[in-house]
């Protein structure tokens, strides 16, 4: 379970917990295929895909398009 950062100020940033949940997914598993193709069996920094992709939604390094 992600206790950081917030459930409920990702979504802000996102639209919705469902925006949330896709968006998340979606940019772990760029995080994997990535680190795949470099060759490696895990993410540099050691942490889980998810939780890398939490924090970089939370850190605005990651941006939802609302279509």
């Amino acid at each position: 379970m992600i206790n950081y950062p917030p459930i409920d100020e990702l979504a802000e940033k996102t639209g919705s917990k469902y925006a949330l949940c896709v968006v998340a997914s979606k940019r772990a598993r760029q995080l994997i295929d990535h680190a795949h193709n470099q060759g490696l069996t895990e993410l540099p920094s050691k942490e889980k895909p998810l939780s890398e992709a939490a924090e970089e939604i939370y850190e605005d390094k990651v941006t939802v398009s609302k279509y």
